[in-house]
């Protein structure tokens, strides 16, 4: 990312809880387009900025957003997405609290994430190249997963930037990458 390496961050509890909830899921989305205060969340959200003022520092608390540097302590408050690498952790090392609250966070995500995926299915002829899949099938070592899971990550740190430092004609784009064992139920 032309801002620098996003920092790493292996989620937790508090992490979770803030992005589990629908309008504050909205509000990261908005603000990965660009900066905004909560008055234009507010209004873009059909919310009071009372309520999105709450929601901002939620999410500014769990470490998801900051302030614009140089936009710092003015009347209106301008925020952005953190630039993060946020990574689930180990399920079976996390606290009963934070295994609840990952769990629920991923619920939580689930219904955006099957949208998109149908969204996909849906839209892929109208977007030409913008729009693509691709499965792999094949046998891995644990350490050889790791390796591809760091290099896709390095690959979206490398080419991706911020939305205050995207060059001309630059989309903001939904990618994933997902992988789990091959087996029978």
């Amino acid at each position: 990312m032309s801002t620098g390496q996003p920092r790493q961050v292996v989620s937790e509890a508090k992490t979770w809880k803030a992005m589990s909830h629908p309008l504050r899921q909205e509000i990261l989305r908005q603000l990965r387009r660009g900066p905004a205060t909560s008055t234009t969340i507010a209004q873009a959200q059909g919310e009071s900025t009372g309520t999105s003022s709450y929601h901002l520092r939620v999410l500014a608390d769990a470490g998801l957003i900051e302030e614009v540097p140089g936009r710092e302590g003015r009347r209106e408050r301008w925020w952005r997405a953190t630039p993060l690498d946020l990574r689930d952790p180990e399920h079976t090392s996390l606290s009963a609290e934070d295994r609840a609250a990952l769990d629920q966070g991923r619920a939580a995500e689930a219904p955006g994430e099957i949208a998109l995926f149908r969204r996909l299915l849906d839209e892929h002829a109208q977007h030409g190249r913008w729009a693509g899949a691709s499965r792999a099938t094949g046998f891995y070592t644990l350490g050889e997963l790791k390796a591809v899971f760091e290099g896709y990550i390095a690959l979206l740190n490398r080419y991706g930037h911020a939305a205050e430092d995207a060059p001309p004609g630059a989309r903001l784009m939904q990618l994933r990458m997902f992988f789990l064992p091959d087996e029978p139920r």
